[in-house]
Parts: C-alpha cells; sequence; structure tokens
C-alpha cells in the first residue's frame, strides 16, 4: 500500500496459440479450478486479482487475448502498456513452441526491455505426448532472458508459482511507476474478480 492509501496496479498479458491452455491457467490461478469444457476465448477477457505480498499489498490486472489469427491483430494494443507479459506454449505441441517467436517479438515490439517476460511451457500433465523437452524451453527463455515454468493448468502443478517468480520481480518496476499517479487504484476496491471482454 502507498503513503496515499491506495493499492498499486500491474498489468499481465498471457499470450500464444489457441489451445495452449492460457484461459484455463487464468481461471486456475483465479478461482483454483479447472475446467474441462471450456470454450476459445473471444478477443480479450479481463481479470483482477489483489495479491498480497509481505510487505504490501498489489493488484493485478490479468488480461488473456485470444490465440486466434483472426484475433491477432487486437494483441498488440493490449501488450502496449502491460507489466508482465507471459508467453505459453504447450508441450505436448511442437509448434506452438516454434509460434513461441512471433508472440515474443510481439511483446519485444511493444515494451523492449520495460516488463518481466515469462515462458511458461503448460499442459505437463501430458508427459506421454510430450513434443516439447524441458531443456528446449528453459534453452528458449535463457535466450530471450525469461523466466520458465512448465506448469499443469488442470492438475493445477506449478501454477501458483507463476505468480510468486512474477512477484519476485515486481519491485525492479516499482520505482518506474510510483510517481506515475494513473498507475494507482483505490484501496477499497472489492476483491470479487472483475471481468470484462471485448469481441470485436
Amino acid at each position: 500500500m502507498t503513503e496515499t492509501g491506495q493499492i498499486q496496479k500491474f498489468k499481465l498479458v498471457i499470450v500464444g496459440e489457441q489451445s495452449v491452455g492460457k484461459t484455463s491457467l487464468i481461471t486456475r490461478i483465479m478461482y483454483d479450478k479447472f475446467d474441462q469444457n471450456y470454450e476459445a476465448t473471444i478477443g480479450i477477457q479481463f481479470l483482477s486479482k489483489p495479491m498480497y505480498l509481505p510487505d504490501r499489498t498489489i493488484r493485478l490486472q490479468l488480461w488473456d487475448t485470444a490465440g486466434q489469427e483472426r484475433f491477432r491483430s487486437l494483441v498488440p494494443a493490449y501488450i502496449r502498456d502491460s507489466h508482465i507479459a507471459i508467453v505459453v506454449y504447450a508441450i505436448d505441441s511442437r509448434k506452438s513452441f516454434v509460434d513461441v517467436d512471433k508472440w515474443i517479438e510481439d511483446v519485444k515490439a511493444e515494451r523492449g526491455n520495460q516488463v518481466v517476460l515469462m515462458l511458461v511451457g503448460n499442459k505437463s500433465d501430458l508427459e506421454e505426448s510430450r513434443e516439447v523437452t524441458t531443456e528446449e524451453g528453459q534453452e528458449k527463455a535463457k535466450q530471450y532472458d525469461a523466466l520458465f515454468l512448465e506448469t499443469s493448468a488442470k492438475a493445477g502443478h506449478n501454477v501458483k508459482s507463476i505468480l510468486n517468480k512474477v512477484a519476485s520481480e515486481l519491485p525492479g518496476l516499482e520505482t518506474a511507476l510510483k510517481t506515475d499517479q494513473s498507475e494507482l487504484i483505490d484501496v477499497n476496491i472489492t476483491n470479487e474478480p472483475e471481468q470484462d471482454s471485448c469481441s470485436c
């Protein structure tokens, strides 16, 4: 909490190809549940989650982007003012891993190095169908100086670690944001998740 009684907010965008589990990861983060019969994200969906750190409370704004090509033109606008970008691929899909480069290029084009970048290999529960090794994921993350995790939204494996890793990087962003009042929201905001979507 800041001296003005407000909570800092940080914008987190999650990008990647269709069907890699972006929405499932956010659902697990927000509600600790997994929906086997999810529907593809249409456009952009927005959720808000308070995060209670040892020294402060912050609010993460989670933006879930559609992976379909027809919505691709919308994504850069949502990356533009983000603080955290999570690029997701599925460990059972070599194509989704190959396409990681273009998603990271989108992030870099809009934010340069002014963003916490994380690479997430999702669907680690599908070990028998794995097409991308853990070592390949680690190497790709190292190439882009990104954080790295393998997760399973279905089993809940390592999902909480996403936020823990992100939080460990946030102090570096704090100085850049502390003088920007537009990056603050009132502390009295409800703890219920906010939801919004864009189907344009």
